[in-house]
């Protein structure tokens, strides 16, 4: 899948391009989590001590830095969709969010 290029919001929509692009990239990191999760859980079932690499200490740190650079050249690359399928649940509560700021307070009961 080729990565998310949404930088506009919907027309009418109270959303900068910044704020776009910021919900954009927080729903890649999102994913990238995700993936990162599934990598380090696909690299723990390998048997280190049987390869060529001989296991220890530095190959366990070594697998857990290559799982997290995998996991994030995915998710920058399209990943599974998880980041464009959550992005307009994101845009969207980014909106509510935006309006709620907007709102004057009222003169009520409580002053």
């Amino acid at each position: 899948m080729p990565p998310i290029t949404t930088d506009r919001a919907a027309p009418g929509s109270s959303l900068t391009p910044a704020q776009v692009n910021r919900v954009r990239q927080q729903a890649e990191e999102y994913e990238a989590v995700f993936l990162n999760t599934l990598t380090k859980q696909m690299f723990s079932s390998i048997k280190t001590d049987q390869n060529a690499m001989g296991g220890g200490f530095g190959e366990e740190t070594w697998r857990s830095m290559q799982a997290e650079e995998l996991a994030g050249t995915m998710a920058k690359n399209g990943g599974l969709g998880l980041a464009e399928q959550i992005l307009p649940d994101l845009l969207a509560l980014q909106e509510i969010a935006n309006n709620q700021n907007k709102t004057t307070p009222t003169m009520g009961v409580y002053k």
